[in-house]
């Protein structure tokens, strides 16, 4: 799995011109699954992020985790992270896993994020979305695992 985090103070998705989730404070999560991926890092990854300290204490030092400040995470099917450039001008998705494998393993990895008390908006598998999000600091992070 490969999860592009971003601190955001707010995040909404839409489809169709219809907004179908959106948060304050907290995290947009972009999620990409592979053939490999199982619950396994999944769930690594979810524990990850419920704990990632990556929001500002008092002292301005980043110390707090999405839980910590009562924030929610807005979480976004990403194929495209698996993008292959490497060849040409038009990326390759192979390593994508494809959607029968990703959809289950993608709302169970959010339904671990709910587990751990937090709230979750997410999109809409496979549709066409709009995202939009004011990304705090700025601050972005790329996780993966297995860690390449």
């Amino acid at each position: 799995m490969r999860i592009v985090v971003q601190r955001c103070k707010q995040a909404k998705v839409s489809v169709d011109n219809r907004v179908i989730g959106s948060i304050e404070k907290g995290l947009t999560l972009l999620v990409g699954i592979t053939h490999e991926d199982t619950e396994k890092e999944a769930g690594y990854l979810a524990e990850k992020i419920a704990g990632l300290r990556i929001f500002e204490d008092a002292e301005g030092k980043m110390n707090l985790s999405v839980q910590d400040i009562g924030g929610a995470i807005l979480s976004v099917s990403q194929f495209t992270l698996y993008g292959d450039c490497r060849k040409g001008k038009r990326p390759s998705f192979i390593s994508a896993a494809r959607p029968e494998t990703a959809k289950p393993l993608y709302d169970r990895f959010n339904e671990m994020l709910r587990e751990k008390g937090l709230t979750v908006e997410t999109g809409e598998f496979g549709a066409d979305m709009d995202v939009e999000f004011t990304n705090w600091g700025p601050v972005t992070l790329i996780l993966e695992h297995p860690f390449n």
